[in-house]
């Protein structure tokens, strides 16, 4: 295992402050128009976890091909995710990065993770979701309210727009390291980049 004391975590993510009004309508709208997305979203994601926890655990091996699957999987997900929290007013695409930036270092599987630890990461990762669910509620209410105040005002409020991304960030972190097992590095307890 290489020293990781100053490398930056293999797993990064932001989305762009949408800078000048928001699109009222389409605010207003959302749980409506995300629905055929988040359909589509639904039936491509077979085998994002299974496939690779059993490469990694019997071959020592993640595919690059299966890695680059899951991390457009992963992204377009992002998407959809910045979409419903408002984070942006574009249609997610099922294939363009648009303004949302998620990166995952391709693992070097024989010299980076131990082909054994897939079996209790999941479980290493615990006090992250006990952390994770009560910031995921506070996240929820943030995007109820800049939903009110993008009706209102046109615009996201930055501490909020901020705190709603970081709990993304740190989820997508978790998520890579227990569930897509791209990193044997355990995630930092943080919201920032």
């Amino acid at each position: 295992m290489e020293n990781s004391g100053n490398q930056p975590y293999p797993v990064q993510f932001d989305v762009d402050y949408p800078e000048g009004g928001r699109n009222r309508l389409t605010t207003l709208i959302r749980p409506i128009m995300a629905i055929p997305i988040e359909v589509v979203s639904l039936f491509v994601h077979g085998g994002l976890v299974i496939a690779p926890f059993l490469m990694i655990l019997f071959r020592a091996k993640y595919p690059r091909w299966w890695f680059d699957w899951n991390l457009e999987l992963r992204r377009f997900s992002a998407r959809i995710n910045a979409y419903w929290g408002l984070l942006r007013d574009e249609y997610p695409s099922t294939d363009e990065e648009q303004a949302v930036h998620l990166d995952i270092k391709y693992p070097d599987v024989q010299g980076e993770l131990n082909r054994f630890l897939p079996l209790i990461k999941w479980l290493l990762a615990i006090p992250h979701y006990i952390i994770l669910f009560p910031l995921s509620v506070i996240s929820l209410i943030f995007t109820a309210l800049a939903w009110l105040t993008i009706l209102v005002l046109g615009t996201y409020p930055r501490p909020m727009f901020n705190f709603v991304v970081g709990v993304s960030r740190w989820d997508h972190r978790v998520a890579a390291y227990a569930f897509l097992l791209t990193t044997d590095r355990y995630p930092p307890f943080s919201l920032r980049p």
